[in-house]
This record gives structure tokens, C-alpha cells and sequence, in this order.
């Protein structure tokens, strides 16, 4: 018979399963409370953070809104005087036409080769109804020819087209009622906006303007016709 194999002690005491002991059990509680409270600790950090960039955005967002208000504030009071220097602007135009109508413009317009024989303002057009088709604040006159002076205490460049409208208005009118005067345009303004006053002249019409106490007259090269 072949011998009876026994196994190793020491194989057997390596294969038994250890037994948990007090110690274990706590060292184990231990290690999981450390865990815990490393957790814990990073999201207090974290908590710590979220509440920082928050009072920053809050005090970014404050501080834009100070800023804010100190531009509207600024912005409002550049409104008002802005308004308030318009207001004065306005009160000037009835000035202004009759500066226009006392500083001899007849003869300055002589000077540029036209004979108007008589000087009107405040005209308003009217068709066979009744409805207003054109106001003219400034109307030279002779046989030949009619100039048509609109104006303004600021003059802008939607001022120049909205008097273009209104002398091919004239000249319908003028055509419906076999009136074959050439009509010719200007514009006058106390202040003039930046190129209005250059795109007046490019587009034909003359220029107003006050000089002192008087009135000055620019020419366009190439006056335009109605």
C-alpha cells in the first residue's frame, strides 16, 4: 500500500480563515470616520468657495449698478440740457425769419443775379380741398422765378431731403395750375448740423446763414431747378 498523504500544519494554519477581532472592528470604524470627515472637510472647502464667488459676483454686480446709475444720472442731466438748449433754439426761428426778411436779402440775392421783386413769409400751400400740401417759411418772388427758403434753428441733413419732398410738391402744384416759374431752393439755420450744411450745396440748394447782424448767402456751384 502506498503511504497515506497528510497535509502540512503550517498549510492548514495559513488556510483557516483569521477571526475578526474587537481591535479590527474599531480600527476599521476608525478609518471609515477619517474618510468621512476628509470628505467632509472638502466640502465644507468646497461650500466655502461657491460662497466666495458668490459675494464676489455680488459685489461685481453691485458695483456695475452704482456705476450705472452714475451714467444714467449723467446721461439724463445731458438730456435736459440737451432739451433746454433746444427749447432756445426753437424760440429763434420766428427771430430768425425776420432777421432774414429785415437784412435787405433781396439785395443779397441780387448780388447773385436774382431780381425777386417781393419777399413773403409763412405761406401754406393748399389743394382744391383744403389739405395742406406744403408750408413755406420764406418765399422770394418775380416773374421767372420763385426761391423757396426753408427754416430752421438747427439744420440736419433729413431737413435738406424733407425740402427736396417739398419742392417737388411745389412743382406739381405749380404745374396743375400752368404756373411754368422756375422754383429754385435754400436753407437757412441758426446752427447746422455736421454736413448738412455741405450736402444743401452738393444737392443744389443755397445756403443761409447768420453773420454778426446780417445774413450771409453761399452759392451752390450748380444751382438745382424745379
Amino acid at each position: 500500500m502506498g503511504k497515506m498523504r497528510t497535509r502540512n500544519p503550517k498549510v492548514l494554519r495559513r488556510n483557516v480563515r483569521r477571526r475578526l477581532t474587537f481591535e479590527d472592528v474599531r480600527n476599521m470604524f476608525q478609518e471609515t470616520d477619517k474618510k468621512f470627515r476628509k470628505n467632509d472637510d472638502e466640502f465644507k472647502d468646497l461650500k466655502e468657495s461657491i460662497k466666495e464667488a458668490g459675494r464676489i459676483r455680488e459685489e461685481d454686480y453691485k458695483r456695475w449698478w452704482e456705476n450705472n446709475e452714475k451714467l444714467n444720472a449723467q446721461l439724463n442731466a445731458q438730456m435736459k440740457e440737451t432739451d433746454r438748449k433746444i427749447s432756445k433754439l426753437g424760440s429763434r426761428i420766428g427771430e430768425l425769419v425776420e432777421q432774414l426778411t429785415a437784412s435787405n436779402i433781396l439785395e443779397k440775392f441780387r448780388m447773385l443775379d436774382y431780381n425777386f421783386s417781393r419777399v413773403s413769409r409763412n405761406h401754406s400751400i393748399e389743394d382744391e380741398q383744403g389739405r395742406c400740401l406744403a408750408e413755406i417759411d420764406l418765399l422770394l418772388e418775380n416773374g421767372d422765378c420763385a426761391m423757396v427758403v426753408e427754416v430752421k434753428s438747427l439744420l440736419t441733413i433729413p431737413d435738406v431731403k424733407e425740402h427736396q419732398k417739398r419742392l417737388k410738391t411745389l412743382r406739381i402744384y405749380a404745374d396743375n395750375r400752368r404756373d411754368d416759374r422756375i422754383y429754385a431752393g435754400a436753407v437757412a439755420g441758426a446752427l447746422f448740423s455736421k454736413n448738412a450744411r455741405s450736402y444743401a450745396l452738393e444737392n443744389g440748394m443755397y445756403v443761409i446763414e447768420q453773420s454778426g447782424d446780417t445774413v450771409q448767402i453761399k452759392a451752390p456751384e450748380k444751382p438745382y431747378y424745379w
